[in-house]
């Protein structure tokens, strides 16, 4: 079995974590997003893995290689984005034999790909309450016997997760035409192959399509919940950490710092004395969080600094952020609503009572800043120091 990940998209609606990383790449626990998928696919006992890469593919190729653990590696080029269709048949002169078409945004369980290998032709399904915002799969004897987009009034409750694992012939069905929406849809290709074989549907236990900011924050929640501790770093005697924790080697925990897991520490970061890290929180490699700082529940990418006396929390800070001196992040509104977040120029609820702010890359807050809850801070923005922001910088 060839597993075709998909992995060329930039990922509008995740701005501006993705202005210069594309989001498959964007830091989910240990490891990018995408390579969750691809080891999912390395478990099931995928022979060979084909990324399609199209946006910021360079760093793609510079994070999985030529090999990745232990299997082949090869890269197909999607020079427009088309549809899904369009990037699996891009990937075409890769493929023999049956193959596997799993999505580089979306969190699977591994189990449940697992099966689907097996099971080949088979496709991955959610149950959900409302699937009307889904393409939605019908059933009879224990096969899919149609598939419905967005559906008025659903067959069923089971989303398509937009996981397949279809049969050689499959190849040839690659090319089809442009959908209502302009593109040329993987489920069109599903539907050739449901009318020609018995395919299996495979319920996942969990699935997450991370296209929004708070879903890489929920994506890192799952993930970082299966923490195990270990504690290889340099940890001061006088630190207090309870739960599961893992600082890595190289990095550095100082005294009178208090960490309440499930917590990870990369490699190269800093906590420092008397701060306070608890929650679901990711510190990645080469952060820094000074004396005295509060954070919670929230992603800090490479290298951001979160300076003495400041407090984040339900946040998402990308690479080389900078939180000046005392600044607070509001993550409530006062009326206890949903907080809402602008996802391509529109605000929408993110269904989270809790969340703060998502800084683009190299954004920088004077000190004493006050930033209200579901702000966004796009890639080099600033602050003056002691300002209150309530509109998107």
């Amino acid at each position: 079995m060839q597993a075709v990940v998909l992995t060329a998209g930039e990922g509008t609606r995740i701005r501006p974590l993705s202005a210069a990383l594309p989001k498959p790449m964007l830091p989910v626990a240990d490891r990018p997003l995408a390579a969750h998928t691809v080891d999912a696919a390395v478990d099931a006992g995928a022979d060979e893995i084909v990324l399609v890469v199209g946006y910021e593919a360079d760093t793609v190729r510079d994070y999985f290689g030529s090999t990745y653990r232990g299997v082949p590696v090869s890269y197909a080029v999607q020079t427009e984005q088309a549809g899904t269709a369009h990037a699996v048949n891009t990937a075409r002169d890769h493929i023999e034999g049956p193959f596997a078409v799993l999505n580089g945004d979306n969190l699977y369980d591994p189990a449940a790909i697992d099966r689907l290998f097996d099971t080949c032709p088979a496709v991955c399904t959610i149950e959900v309450d409302d699937p009307r915002n889904y393409g939605v799969l019908s059933t009879e004897d224990g096969t899919v016997d149609d598939i419905v987009e967005k559906p008025a009034d659903p067959p069923t409750n089971l989303a398509n997760a937009g996981a397949y694992a279809f049969p050689e012939a499959a190849q040839t069905w690659l090319e089809v035409p442009e959908s209502d929406r302009g593109e040329h849809e993987i489920t069109d290709v599903l539907a050739s192959v449901v009318d020609r074989f018995a395919v299996t549907p495979v319920t996942l236990e969990r699935w997450l399509d991370v296209g929004r900011p708070w879903e890489l924050l929920e994506a890192n929640e799952w993930k970082l919940a299966a923490l195990e501790r270990r504690i290889d770093g340099d940890v001061s005697d006088n630190a207090h950490l309870s739960g599961d924790i893992v600082v890595e080697s190289g990095a550095t925990v100082k005294p009178g710092a208090v960490i309440e897991g499930p917590v990870l520490i990369r490699s190269g970061a800093t906590v420092g004395s008397n701060a306070s890290v608890r929650g679901t929180t990711l510190i990645g490699k080469d952060a820094s969080i000074g004396t005295g700082v509060e954070v919670s529940n929230s992603v800090l990418s490479r290298g951001t600094s979160v300076e003495h006396l400041s407090s984040v929390r339900d946040s998402v800070l990308g690479r080389n952020v900078t939180v000046g001196a005392g600044t607070t992040v509001a993550n409530r509104r006062h009326d206890g609503a949903d907080v809402e977040f602008t996802v391509k120029g529109e605000r929408v609820s993110t269904g989270r009572r809790t969340f703060g702010v998502v800084a683009g890359d190299g954004a920088k807050t004077g000190a004493n800043t006050s930033l209200t809850p579901g702000l966004k801070l796009t890639t080099g923005a600033t602050t003056r120091p002691g300002e209150t922001v309530e509109r998107d910088r």
